[in-house]
């Protein structure tokens, strides 16, 4: 069975921990001050970059893991009740394959836009509002999917196979937790960093980054930033620069999966 934290804190940086451990944890790993906003979960899951025009979207391992426990106790429920319903014998992987094979459009792989179906299929069992306003929480649906769907993409072609699904929604598949790396550091997921004029945040062993141009006043400002929008990257310029701050994970995603295939 899976047992679903009902501790959960909302810390006054808008990121939701399972309980105040993990809040008093992050607080010594980014060594930053760190109260309780409140309890429970906070209501919008998102980094605002302050004073800029711009808002930083992203799903944290908090949040990834969470849609993922609540996934599995779905799963399992429904086990259990089709087994006092029916006296039936089906399995966690028994179900999990009937809905892979619901949501397959025939490529026998799951993209993010066919595992968002699936876990829309309960939607009120998952809880996937995380915001009010309906674009922002279609935005995080999809941010935490694909958080998931890496998980457990082993080929890392952003699909998943009946296989890798199956390990993303089995309790005891335990990856590596990425990290984030810059710079010969590695950094916590929730740590910040600046490049230049834009903040990038460490969410899922990946940097996400706001996409502004930069000179040199807006350097100078660092946290006093008063920019707009036609200030903002080309999409060149921002994948150019995201992609500088992955390189090194990624790279060490790659050793660490080698690692993995050795030991076993």
């Amino acid at each position: 069975t899976v047992i679903e934290s009902e501790h959960w804190v909302c810390g006054s940086n808008g990121r939701s921990y399972r309980n105040h451990c993990e809040l008093h944890r992050d607080a010594c790993i980014t060594q930053t001050k760190l109260h309780v906003a409140h309890r429970g979960q906070c209501d919008c899951k998102y980094t605002p970059l302050k004073n800029a025009a711009f808002i930083l979207f992203v799903c944290f391992l908090s949040e990834r893991d969470r849609l993922r426990e609540q996934a599995i106790h779905w799963i399992y429920s429904e086990v259990e009740r089709d087994r006092l319903a029916t006296n039936a014998s089906s399995s966690p992987r028994d179900v999990l394959q009937m809905y892979f094979q619901s949501y397959d459009d025939g490529d026998s792989l799951l993209d993010s836009k066919e595992f968002l179906r699936f876990l829309s299929h309960n939607e009120r069992a998952l809880k996937l509002t995380y915001s009010d306003s309906q674009e922002t929480n279609h935005l995080l649906r999809s941010l935490c999917v694909d958080a998931l769907i890496e998980l457990s993409d082993e080929n890392l072609d952003w699909k998943l196979s009946l296989s890798e699904f199956i390990n993303c929604l089995t309790p005891t598949y335990q990856p590596t937790q990425r990290k984030c790396a810059l710079e010969d550091e590695v950094f916590e997921d929730g740590a910040e960093t600046r490049r230049e004029c834009n903040k990038c945040v460490c969410a899922c062993g990946n940097w996400v980054c706001t996409a502004l141009t930069c000179d040199g006043e807006h350097e100078e400002e660092q946290f006093g930033l008063h920019l707009n929008p036609k200030e903002a990257m080309t999409e060149d310029e921002w994948t150019r620069t995201v992609g500088e701050l992955n390189a090194l994970q990624q790279k060490q995603n790659r050793n660490t999966k080698l690692l993995r295939k050795n030991i076993y």
